[in-house]
């Protein structure tokens, strides 16, 4: 996927992400995040995506803290959450592709960086918001869920940060049953997850099913859709893989 379709992306789940939030109201409780209320997840999303469009706007090549979130509610929140996001989109849409800025996980460039992170950022929370109007939510496109999964796996959980670690060697298997080429071999041990792309030697457990609703599991907002092998090594996932 390239740049522009991740910003496509990234302007039509916040869009969606407000109009599901103004329909639920500020104090829905948010099903997927049971700490949030409505106005906690676009108080949240809304300072992020602020956060985020400071270091392409303002070329910065250093980290900067994410600022306090608002006190703002009702009509002024909601208002606040869309001129933040149209501000994020515009600011990616016009940049510079060789903008040099801060980012914190590998890519092709820091613009396709943000444009990648924010489009995901934003579409986990989308799913949150429809959670919390009620109703069935939309899931992603399967290529867009394939690519987070790539992010999640190769990206967040290479860190030193991952808290998802293993005193005895073990083996995930990730696989997306609905697109092609979209498996996963997690190696967990004392270290950070080690992942590479397709099946390499043996796993202890699988996990696996469609990609949308693989995607939305392995951030948490879904169950796993199907676990085989030793379901312990998924249970470790499901109760370390938090991304703070």
């Amino acid at each position: 996927m390239e740049t522009p379709e991740f910003i496509r992306i990234l302007d039509r789940e916040g869009r969606l992400l407000a109009a599901a939030a103004e329909q639920a109201g500020p104090d829905a409780k948010v099903p997927t995040c049971p700490q949030w209320q409505v106005r906690d997840l676009l108080r949240h999303t809304g300072t992020v995506h602020r956060w985020a469009r400071a270091f392409v706007a303002e070329e910065l090549t250093g980290f900067r803290p994410f600022d306090d979130e608002p006190a703002l509610d009702g009509d002024e929140l909601l208002a606040w959450f869309r001129t933040g996001h149209r501000l994020l989109v515009d600011t990616l849409d016009s940049a510079a592709p060789d903008v040099r800025c801060w980012h914190f996980l590998p890519a092709p460039s820091p613009l396709a960086f943000w444009a990648r992170r924010q489009a995901h950022e934003t579409a986990v929370h989308r799913f949150d918001a429809e959670a919390a109007r009620g109703g069935t939510p939309e899931e992603p496109r399967r290529e867009f869920a394939a690519d987070g999964i790539d992010e999640l796996l190769r990206g967040f959980h290479a860190r030193e940060k991952s808290r998802v670690r293993s005193a005895e060697p073990r083996v995930l298997r990730v696989r997306a049953s609905d697109t092609d080429d979209a498996v996963w071999t997690v190696r967990l041990a004392e270290e950070p997850p080690a992942t590479e792309r397709g099946e390499a030697g043996d796993a202890d457990c699988e996990v696996s099913g469609p990609a949308a609703r693989l995607y939305l599991a392995l951030w948490n907002r879904l169950p796993l859709p199907r676990v085989t092998g030793d379901a312990s090594v998924a249970e470790l996932w499901r109760e370390t893989s938090a991304v703070g």
